[in-house]
């Protein structure tokens, strides 16, 4: 009998090629607009995939906030898309100020981002 232990080196292999670990980190942002209620009160939700990974803490009245916080997966995959949505808080409804996507690769990457209602989200994500 043949053992079977080559077969399991190979499938335990083989999966944990399939699934990455992402962390998106550095996350900061310039010139956001702001409203009639005054400065922008920013925060970042974080998606990948279908998961949605958290969101930042909101940085009141600031047109350029940054965030401390940092955002893991563990069942990423390369071409997954990397989704960020740049939120204003208000007291009745938040104002979506734009959304950053792309498919994220193997590695350390920097991006900018240009907001659709003005603005740039800069943020840092490591796929390993």
């Amino acid at each position: 009998m043949a053992s079977t232990l080559p077969l399991l080196v190979l499938v335990l292999f083989s999966l944990s090629l399939a699934h990455a670990q992402i962390t998106v980190f550095n996350l900061r942002a310039s010139d956001l607009p702001g409203n009639l209620l005054g400065t922008t009160d920013g925060y970042v939700k974080v998606f990948c995939g279908s998961a949605s990974l958290g969101e930042t803490s909101v940085r009141n009245d600031n047109k350029n906030p940054w965030w401390e916080e940092e955002f893991q997966y563990f069942n990423t995959q390369e071409n997954d898309v990397l989704r960020l949505e740049v939120h204003d808080s208000d007291f009745l409804f938040d104002d979506l100020l734009g959304v950053c996507q792309r498919q994220v690769k193997r590695g350390t990457h920097d991006h900018n981002c240009f907001l659709e209602k003005g603005g740039t989200l800069h943020y840092s994500y490591t796929l390993n």
